[in-house]
């Protein structure tokens, strides 16, 4: 799948394309504004990719505490809330990269 595909997807579908990574998944949830379905999947992704998709969550939600901790635990530099998209974009392209 490519990055337009996804966009496509996240535009056009109710659900989540069943060959996405766990990874996609939770981008793709992040992005139709179902946060609580993303964390869930998010959290169970016990790696710097995880970590750097539950900070992003985080971030979202405001609480730039937790989002720092989990920013840490992925190796990365805390982000601001007005980069949401971009770092939204960024981590799609980075999960696509590691499929």
């Amino acid at each position: 799948m490519t990055f337009e595909e996804f966009l496509q997807s996240v535009e056009t579908d109710s659900q989540p394309p069943e060959e996405l990574s766990e990874e996609l998944k939770a981008l793709w949830l992040t992005k139709k504004g179902r946060w609580e379905s993303a964390h869930g999947v998010a959290q169970d992704i016990n790696t710097p990719m995880g970590s750097w998709i539950h900070a992003h969550l985080h971030l979202i939600e405001g609480d730039t505490g937790n989002a720092g901790y989990w920013y840490s635990r992925a190796g990365k530099p805390a982000n601001r809330r007005e980069n949401l998209s971009q770092e939204w974009e960024e981590l799609v392209k980075a999960a696509m990269d590691d499929a």
